[in-house]
């Protein structure tokens, strides 16, 4: 027993880990995959989760710009709409019910830089890589304004609430779902990656979105992989534990040796020794930088924080690795948060919005210098949209919002869904300026899924609730 302990102790002491710290660069799901279930893939493809926490206020990031529709949105949101004179039109190849739209000035043209001479995702738009989704939201089941005044079908559990709804974005599940829809697809791509470890990856932390039956996320930092401390690890110098190199290579033999008959330390020096294996591959893989120049600068030039630019570097640079890595299909996932905005709405909403912007333009530019932006869609999520109606400086927790999807394989310069009216107590506002989504989550799941390869026969592995809706896919593809 002291032998036991001591060893314990020193594992713990000189690592810093427990059982979830050392799962949490590599989180690992030790069920196997259904044989039946598995797709097979010989080209590459990678989805990319940009989740914006908090709830993206919708009107202000895609405002109605025909003359009716605008003098809609400026009358219900008098205190913080977006001046008419700032806003340039998207040179849209549709207007769905007579409206026009324009992008928020900060996604229209930015004083950062990229490659391409990308300035804005108004460029991507009008040049047909971008397409946006109008009035898109969590629902069950298609559901009309009677039937939800009426509660007559099934509704997303506790709408309105921030974590539910977040986990019902990214897993059709309330809080405390263990499985996402982009871990689903993965689960069915992982077997055909050259390591499965590799499929689904964080740069942001723990996602329900990344989470299969199967398959569990591997996270990394928007520096890299994270490595276990005081580990030597091949190509580079020994680290010296209590000045000793010998120690460090003894601990190295304690948290990744067989554990001997404990199960518990068994499992744990099984997921340490993964771990670190894991780090070493993905480091030696990321080689070379990037041409392609990420981040944002002011209007004077000087450079200003853009995490989600550093994170979805991280995911270009592994995009760029994935030969190394073995990967065929991978889904990614990064966020940036900041968008709960019930006050100061018009000072801190543009800044959001030119990172958002700035990231996912540099973004795209670097999957045309990798020359796999065919291979590549990117699309933003949200908790939710926010009030048509202002509280005043801000807007408060809503429901159906305005989302991107990016890439070129999109077939773009379009808007898809259709145009919601704002209007107070119009037909689509539930209550309080909240839109009635009028297109699902779910439908676009599917449709994402499609390209990334699923077949009409696994849709509902992915998407369980599919079946509800007669339209599956929404067309966004070439």
């Amino acid at each position: 027993m002291k032998t036991s302990a001591t060893r314990r102790e020193f594992i713990r002491r000189t690592t810093g880990l427990s059982v979830a710290g050392a799962a949490a660069p590599w989180a690992l799901n030790l069920a196997a995959m259904s044989e039946a279930a598995a797709q097979s893939a010989t080209d590459y493809k990678a989805l990319v989760c940009v989740f914006l926490h908090g709830g993206n206020d919708f009107a202000n990031t895609v405002i109605p710009f025909d003359a009716g529709g605008y003098a809609d949105y400026a009358a219900i949101r008098s205190t913080i709409a977006t001046p008419q004179a700032s806003l340039v039109g998207l040179r849209s190849l549709n207007a769905p019910n007579g409206r026009q739209y324009a992008l928020a000035p900060q996604l229209t043209t930015s004083p950062s830089t990229s490659a391409l001479a990308l300035k804005s995702l108004a460029d991507l738009f009008n040049g047909g890589q971008l397409a946006v989704m109008l009035n898109i939201g969590t629902l069950v089941r298609p559901t009309t304004k009677a039937q939800y005044i009426a509660k007559s079908v099934a509704l997303p559990p506790k709408l309105f609430s921030h974590n539910d709804q977040q986990s019902f974005w990214q897993s059709s599940r309330p809080e405390g779902g263990t499985v996402g829809w982009g871990g689903s697809m993965a689960d069915l791509f992982a077997s055909g990656n050259g390591k499965s470890t590799f499929t689904c990856i964080s740069v942001t932390g723990n996602a329900v979105f990344l989470a299969g039956n199967s398959t569990v996320q591997y996270q990394v930092s928007a520096n890299g992989a994270v490595a276990v401390n005081n580990i030597p690890r091949s190509n580079l110098p020994s680290p010296k534990l209590y000045n000793s190199a010998a120690a460090a290579t003894a601990l190295k033999a304690l948290v990744t040796g067989s554990g001997g008959a404990n199960l518990l330390e068994t499992e744990y020096t099984r997921v340490v020794a993964r771990s670190v294996d894991a780090e070493e591959t993905m480091r030696v893989a990321l080689g070379a930088p990037l041409t392609t120049s990420f981040g944002s600068v002011d209007a004077t030039g000087k450079v200003i924080a853009n995490t989600l630019a550093d994170q979805l570097k991280m995911v270009a640079r592994t995009i760029k690795a994935r030969s190394g890595l073995g990967a065929r299909r991978q889904v990614f996932f990064v966020s940036l948060g900041g968008f709960d905005l019930h006050d100061f709405l018009p000072q801190k909403h543009p800044l959001l919005l030119q990172q958002v912007n700035d990231a996912m333009t540099q973004f795209y530019a670097a999957t045309v210098e990798l020359g796999v932006q065919n291979q590549v869609t990117t699309f933003t999520a949200s908790d939710f949209g926010r009030t048509a109606i202002s509280n005043g400086d801000g807007s408060d927790h809503g429901w159906g919002s305005h989302h991107f999807v990016m890439g070129g394989a999109v077939k773009g310069r379009t808007l898809y869904g259709t145009p919601p009216v704002l209007a107070n107590n119009g037909p689509d506002d539930v209550g309080q300026g909240r839109l009635l989504p009028s297109t699902s989550v779910d439908q676009l799941a599917a449709t994402l899924a499609t390209w990334f390869g699923v077949s009409d026969t696994n849709l509902p592995l992915v998407v369980p609730s599919i079946g509800n809706y007669s339209q599956k896919n929404l067309g966004l593809f070439v």
